[in-house]
């Protein structure tokens, strides 16, 4: 009998299991299906709190409609009638002082139109000329591993990247866009504007992809994220959880692998699945081959503060969904979302609910990172009166601090997937790397890279 075992409880290997279940129960394969969690709990990042009326997610807040539009996991797991939808709203940025809303008929502050562009307040006139320049000059030197802020810029000036787009799309993928590529943030840029010879002409041609769903961009479940790891957990009744038990090392020996986890016990594996951060990964193994790898990986810290008030939602000055902030503004956060006016479900009695977010990139972290969260709620709450008006204390508040483990996707970060994928292979065949340290952030992606990889083993020990 054959033994895989997954390595991480997350989405990831959740996604991953649950596709090797259903491979055993198809084939009537004799396989032995393990899953280690270090943690006591399931989900890795996604997990929901409920305080009082409130429901508050410590990691993603929703799933993208789009991306998750042609899978097949909300029907294999019986959630169709637990899906909440996004309100709809603006989104913001607060800058110069104030509420300035991102045009709608933009992605990621893209312009999809010379009308969103026109429009624009947050725009000079010579900003709005530079970005004319899309669409008569050609693409003749960039490729899907060039710097998607380079990119942008070259063809839409410095002012509208600066101003409009960097703000949302380097909250979107945390990090400067100029370390990060066109492959791993939006890489169909490249192929707009060779097809239509501009970036705007593009999105408008393409617009449909983005918004074919209305206003129900976004989507969570009734009782929160947390949802979808308990039907995960619920189905994969022919595999041995193990909760609660961490690896601590793997060694090779003969065709297999001895598995050693940190409350002393052992075990025999033909086939791993890494669902794990690259942080626990390289750990593992002691490789200095693999380390050299390992180390070109890098991830940036978040701290995530929720604070729900006794007051209802509509004291919110604007019909919105949130904010995000430029670096030179007179505010700590880097965004905030109005939950309670962007997820109903989240608030109950329909009282205030917002959720902030300050990054490693903010320019305020290093001396952020290091207060108390009593301290952190005075920062909120400052935060909220300036930019807001809102001087209000909380009566319910989360904070969850991230720290060194959000993935970022430097330029570098193909190449040295690519290595250590080579290198594991040739090393450590039957070993697979997965999650999102490696292939993407999102959780349709997650979910999506765990089948592929649990695919890709049942392949390698058939």
């Amino acid at each position: 009998m054959n033994t895989i075992l997954v390595i991480g409880g997350g989405v990831t290997g959740l996604s991953a299991m649950y596709t090797l279940q259903k491979w055993k129960t198809e084939n009537q394969a004799d396989v032995r299906l393990i899953l280690a969690e270090a943690g006591p709990k399931l989900g890795g990042k996604i997990r929901t709190v409920k305080e009082g009326s409130f429901i508050m997610e410590t990691g993603a807040d929703s799933i993208v409609t789009r991306k998750a539009k042609d899978m097949s996991f909300i029907e294999e797991l019986s959630l169709e009638n637990e899906i909440v939808y996004n309100h709809t709203g603006r989104s913001y940025l607060f800058t110069e002082g104030e509420l300035k809303s991102i045009p709608k008929d933009s992605v990621f502050g893209i312009p999809a139109s010379i009308e969103s562009l026109a429009k624009s307040t947050l725009i000079s006139a010579e900003g709005k000329v530079e970005a004319l320049k899309d669409f008569y000059t050609s693409n003749e030197t960039f490729t899907k591993n060039d710097s998607i802020g380079q990119f942008l810029e070259y063809f839409l000036g410095k002012e509208l990247v600066e101003r409009q787009i960097a703000p949302v799309l380097s909250g979107v993928y945390s990090g400067d866009l100029q370390d990060l590529t066109i492959a791993s943030t939006l890489p169909y840029v490249l192929d707009y504007k060779e097809k239509y010879g501009s970036i705007i002409k593009g999105f408008h041609a393409n617009k449909e992809k983005f918004q074919s769903d209305g206003e129900n961009r976004f989507f969570s479940f009734k009782n929160g994220l947390e949802t979808l790891i308990t039907a995960y957990e619920r189905k994969l009744m022919d595999v041995e959880i193990k909760k609660n038990t961490k690896v601590v090392h793997i060694d090779q020996t003969d065709n297999q692998y001895k598995v050693l986890f940190e409350n002393g016990e052992e075990l025999e594996a033909d086939g791993i699945i890494l669902s794990i951060p690259h942080t626990a990964a390289q750990h593992l193994f002691r490789d200095s081959d693999l380390d050299e790898e390992f180390t070109h990986l890098k991830n940036t810290s978040m701290i995530s503060i929720y604070a729900g008030f006794n007051v209802a939602d509509n004291i919110l000055p604007l019909d919105g969904t949130g904010f995000i902030t430029p670096k030179s503004e007179d505010v700590f956060c880097d965004a905030c979302t109005w939950t309670s006016r962007k997820w109903k479900h989240t608030s109950k009695e329909g009282n205030l609910l917002v959720r902030l977010f300050y990054k490693s990139s903010n320019p305020y972290f290093g001396a952020l990172k290091d207060l108390s969260k009593e301290e952190l709620l005075q920062v909120v709450q400052v935060d909220l009166k300036k930019s807001l008006g809102i001087n209000k204390e909380s009566i319910v508040s989360v904070m969850t601090n991230w720290s060194d483990c959000m993935p970022n996707y430097l330029i570098t970060h193909p190449h040295t997937v690519k290595s250590l994928e080579e290198k594991m292979e040739k090393n450590y065949p039957g070993i697979l790397l997965a999650g999102a340290s490696y292939y993407g952030v999102g959780i349709p992606d997650c979910i999506e890279n765990g089948e592929k990889v649990a695919r890709k083993i049942i392949s390698l020990i058939k």
